[in-house]
């Protein structure tokens, strides 16, 4: 394994290009929508094609104003995010019915960087389970520190590939693609945060844990 070197401008790049990756889809199925208001005059279809924007509205929506806090600057440097607004942005994007969220933390604030990573770790653990099931999240706050547990469930769940190798920060030819960047970018998050990020997998669990850095 090889220590990743990236450009600042590859890393915008990079996460630009996630983001869009994330949105493309329901911003796609508005233009679809709005194409069939224009052209069709029976009433079913209007009212199918309505549906569907508002649908495709709400999780373009949903799915950026989760960028915003998992990627994106957020408030001004140095800020503290509310956990509550974390778990509102965490919930509407995984709001499918593959994938159920449970959430257990406190009302508190945390530094930027630390829901940052809670954030990123929930991406890590849905690509845990590809074909759904559960995310088990909790948080523990002990003063200052924060400690942070994912438990993924599902059938096939496997620590994704590659992950571990990205979050510190090494990858087989010391690059990272389009495809690598969210762990790659976790890895950052959590050396920022000062916190460390292991895995472990037990039948179909896998177990993301996040701790302080002694």
């Amino acid at each position: 394994m090889t220590a990743v070197t990236l450009e600042a401008l590859d890393l915008a790049a990079l996460l630009c290009s996630r983001v869009c990756h994330d949105v493309i889809s329901p911003v796609g199925a508005i233009v679809n929508g709005l194409e069939v208001l224009e052209d069709e005059k029976d009433a079913s279809m209007r009212d199918f094609a309505l549906d569907l924007i508002n649908k495709s509205a709400r999780q373009a929506s949903a799915r950026l104003q989760f960028a915003r806090l998992a990627f994106g600057a957020a408030g001004s440097a140095g800020a503290a995010i509310d956990l509550g607004d974390a778990e509102q942005v965490a919930k509407g994007f995984i709001s499918d019915d593959k994938t159920a969220l449970f959430w257990s933390a406190p009302r508190a604030l945390l530094p930027k960087n630390k829901v940052k990573l809670l954030l990123n770790l929930l991406l890590v653990g849905m690509a845990a389970i590809p074909r759904g099931g559960s995310l088990d999240t909790s948080v523990a706050l002990d003063g200052d520190n924060a400690s942070f547990l994912i438990k993924a469930k599902g059938t096939n769940a496997r620590i994704p590939a590659h992950a571990e190798g990205l979050i510190a920060g090494r990858s087989e030819n010391g690059t990272v693609d389009a495809h690598g960047i969210q762990p790659f970018y976790t890895g950052l998050v959590a050396k920022a945060a000062g916190m460390a990020i292991s895995f472990a997998i037990e039948g179909d669990q896998v177990t993301i844990s996040a701790l302080p850095q002694n």
